[in-house]
């Protein structure tokens, strides 16, 4: 199964718009999209929305995120993946990223992973 990415609302839109001019077919959302949770949905109730819809976490929510994460994961949920951007990258640099993520791995290989971008 292909990877599907849910982008933090805190997250410029360009970076969805420049990963879908690399490749269209890339199923990605931005919170506040139709589809996708609320701007302003709370972060455990992003993490379980991740859960139920098969979507990698791209944000570079290094404060809360972390925290809620482990209380999900002691409530015995999952996530399909979770990638921080790194402060040093660029929209384009992260778009790459993204792509390369998307073209090389299947969904089922980010469960309960987390990774940072760029590489």
């Amino acid at each position: 199964m292909k990877l599907r990415f849910l982008l933090d609302e805190n997250l410029s839109p360009k970076l969805k718009a420049a990963a879908l001019r690399l490749n269209s077919a890339i199923d990605i959302l931005r919170v506040g999209d139709p589809d996708a949770p609320s701007l302003g949905t709370l972060d455990p109730d992003i993490l379980c929305y991740l859960e139920l819809s098969q979507r990698v976490l791209v944000t570079d929510n290094r404060k809360s995120i972390p925290r809620h994460l482990e209380e999900h994961w002691e409530a015995g949920g999952h996530i399909w993946g979770l990638v921080w951007l790194r402060p040093s990258g660029t929209i384009g640099s992260w778009a790459e990223a993204l792509f390369l993520i998307w073209d090389t791995t299947e969904a089922e290989e980010w469960l309960d992973k987390i990774d940072w971008i760029p590489f």
